[in-house]
């Protein structure tokens, strides 16, 4: 771009104080650049304690001051790195006698640079868990009251309450919020808190029609990412169309692929629900009609007997019995005589052994006479003790001795 030399308008003999040139420069450079577009990266970027933010925008070949003054909006987070194209008028700042831009406005610079803040953005809440699965909760089968954040007089809440009352009834609650626009990620951040405080509602859909990327950038500022996942209750996403992800549809319960969407995933049909409850019918009337015959063949089939029939089985019954009883008094008698003669018989066989034992210990007696020293004495022997020894030898014998004889003894 090729650029035109101005003519100077200072005459080259006049000579002017520091204060005056300063202020003529001043003059000349705010008149000359009243409003200027620039594109460039950020860098240095510093947030002062009254709110105002200094920083520098810069490309290969040079490098501009800028001031955001507290106040003025802006729709995304700065960081050093991202290319931006703000807005705003030149001036000077003549205590330092350099020159800087008041930023009006500022905007990303494309949609690549865009994308790749938004994807850094995503890896670092992703770190922290906001966008994890075991985190999501199922929706309400039947909500009786449905809050809806988004802009009252977009086509987005237009298009939600009709399709919930073509489907399902329901009450709506909205909270109105810009969603376009520096103050959109705030507003609709404090729908999503204000729902939660007065727990007024069983889910809550964020909405906003279609736009390009940058429209929908509110809708991936943390802020609104934070307020989703830290809802306690069930947050639906329906911003822009199916091709359009934002990052709020990560850390939404379900993500709708539109606002009408939105409103179809929220609450059920009524033809749908008609059709699910005539089949419950169905299936309650078939296990009913089986159940009943079933008991009407269980019926059917007992047999009411008599009164005497039933008397004649219980007198056949206790024939049985009887007879059963006298086998079993039969058997006992017979165990009992069947005793008494092993009883006999024992007495018997005790008198047989006692008569063997008495023939046996009198053969003994016979046999111990036989044997007894005293037949030997009859025979003409005798002994002699000297003492309580009998005496076999004459070198043994002493007086006084004892001489036993058959029929005696004699002193020696």
């Amino acid at each position: 771009m090729i650029i035109p030399k101005p003519e100077p308008f200072v005459k080259p003999d006049v000579i002017f104080s520091v204060s005056d040139a300063a202020n003529l420069l001043k003059t000349v450079v705010e008149t000359a650049f009243p409003v200027i577009k620039i594109r460039g990266e950020l860098s240095q970027i510093t947030k002062a304690s009254s709110g105002h933010i200094y920083l520098t925008v810069k490309d290969e070949g040079a490098a501009i001051n800028a001031i955001i003054w507290r106040g003025t909006p802006v729709s995304f987070q700065l960081s050093d790195g991202l290319e931006v194209i703000v807005s705003g008028k030149f001036t000077t700042y003549p205590a330092r006698s350099n020159y800087q831009i008041i930023v009006s406005e500022i905007e990303m610079a494309g949609a690549g640079a865009i994308l790749k803040m938004l994807e850094e953005r995503k890896q670092k809440l992703a770190l922290e868990g906001l966008f994890a699965p075991e985190r999501k909760r199922p929706l309400p089968r039947f909500p009786s009251v449905v809050g809806i954040v988004t802009s009252p007089t977009g086509a987005a809440f237009q298009d939600i309450c009709n399709r919930l009352r073509e489907r399902f009834p329901v009450q709506v609650l909205l909270y109105p919020a810009t969603v376009q626009g520096a103050t959109a990620a705030a507003e609709v951040a404090e729908g999503l808190r204000y729902f939660n405080e007065r727990k007024n509602v069983d889910v809550i859909i964020v909405a906003r029609g279609g736009g390009s990327l940058e429209d929908l950038l509110p809708f991936s500022e943390e802020v609104v990412v934070r307020a989703v996942a830290a809802s306690e209750i069930p947050v639906v996403s329906g911003v822009g169309h199916e091709p359009d992800w934002m990052l709020i549809d990560f850390a939404a319960d379900i993500r709708a692929p539109t606002p009408t969407g939105a409103a179809e995933i929220v609450v059920p049909t009524k033809i749908s629900l008609i059709q699910e409850i005539e089949n419950i019918w169905h299936r309650l009337h078939s296990s009913f009609a089986t159940r009943l015959l079933s008991a009407r063949e269980r019926l059917e089939s007992i047999t009411v007997k008599s009164p005497r029939q039933i008397i004649m089985e219980q007198q056949q019954r206790l024939d049985d019995a009887s007879r059963t009883l006298g086998i079993l008094y039969m058997n006992k008698i017979a165990a009992g005589r069947q005793a008494a003669a092993r009883f006999d018989n024992f007495k018997s066989l005790v008198k047989n052994r006692f008569a063997a034992l008495t023939q046996n210990v009198s053969h003994c007696g016979q046999m111990l006479n036989s044997l007894s020293y005293k037949n030997t004495l009859g025979r003409g022997f005798a002994i002699v003790r000297s003492g309580n020894k009998i005496i076999s030898s004459k070198a043994n014998f002493k007086r006084p001795a004892e001489i036993e004889f058959s029929d005696g003894l004699v002193q020696v």
